[in-house]
C-alpha cells in the first residue's frame, strides 16, 4: 500500500532535529538524495512549513521549493527593483490545520459567489475560477500523490473574507494516521541547538 510505502520511507530517513523559538524543525535525508524539511508548533504540533530540495545534474544542492508555508520572496537588487510583482497581485500559500489541507489566496477583492473550486480526478488537481475570469489557478495536492489516495470532490469547500479565499480539504483518515504515525517518531528524536544542522534556504 502507497501510504505504508511513504510513512516507511519516512522512518527510513535519516531525520535530524532542531527545537528552537517554539519550534521543532526536522531535516530528513532520503536515499536517493532528496531532501526535506519540515518546521512544527511545539504546542499544537501543526505542521508550519515543508519544503523539499534534490541535487543538481552537477552534484550540488539545488534551490529549495517550498511546499507548505510562505512561498520564499525572490532575491530583489538594482534592475530587479523596478520589474518585480505587484504587491497587490494574488498571493497563493498553503497552510494546513491539523484536519484539512489549506490553501490560502490574498489579495483577492471579488465576492464570494464569483469563485468554483472543484477537484479534477483524471489530472489529480484543484482548480480555482471565478466567473468573470480574472482569477484561475490549478494546484495539485502532493500529499495524496505520494500515498496515490484519489482526490474526493466533496472533500473540499472554500470561504472568503478580508480579500482572501481560504480552501479546505478534508484530510482522509489515511493521511490524519500517518501524520500521527510520523508526530510520534519525531518526539522520539533528541532535539538538538540550531547551529548544529542547516534546514535554512540559502
Amino acid at each position: 500500500m502507497a501510504v505504508q510505502s511513504w510513512i516507511d520511507q519516512l522512518k527510513a530517513s535519516k531525520k535530524t532535529a532542531i527545537i528552537s523559538d517554539g519550534k521543532r524543525k526536522v531535516h530528513y535525508l532520503f536515499s536517493d538524495g532528496k531532501e526535506m524539511a519540515e518546521e512544527y508548533d511545539m504546542k499544537t504540533d501543526e505542521l508550519i512549513s515543508r519544503k523539499w530540495r534534490t541535487k543538481t545534474t552537477l552534484g550540488g544542492h539545488g534551490a529549495w521549493q517550498v511546499e507548505v508555508g510562505d512561498p520564499q520572496p525572490s532575491p530583489v537588487s538594482g534592475e530587479q527593483e523596478t520589474i518585480r510583482e505587484s504587491s497587490s497581485n494574488p498571493v497563493f500559500m498553503r497552510k494546513d490545520t491539523k484536519g484539512d489541507f489549506q490553501w490560502r489566496v490574498r489579495n483577492l477583492s471579488y465576492p464570494k459567489d464569483v469563485y468554483s473550486v472543484t477537484t479534477e480526478a483524471a489530472e489529480r488537481s484543484c482548480i480555482v475560477r471565478t466567473s468573470n475570469k480574472k482569477y484561475y489557478k490549478k494546484f495539485t495536492i502532493p500529499d495524496l500523490d505520494r500515498c496515490q489516495l484519489p482526490l474526493d470532490n466533496s472533500a473540499i469547500s472554500f470561504t472568503h473574507a478580508n480579500n482572501t479565499l481560504i480552501i479546505s480539504y478534508k484530510k482522509p483518515k489515511e493521511i490524519v494516521s500517518l501524520e500521527q504515525e510520523l508526530m510520534r517518531e519525531l518526539k522520539k528524536l533528541k532535539g538538538t541547538n540550531e547551529g548544529d544542522i542547516d534546514c535554512k534556504t540559502q
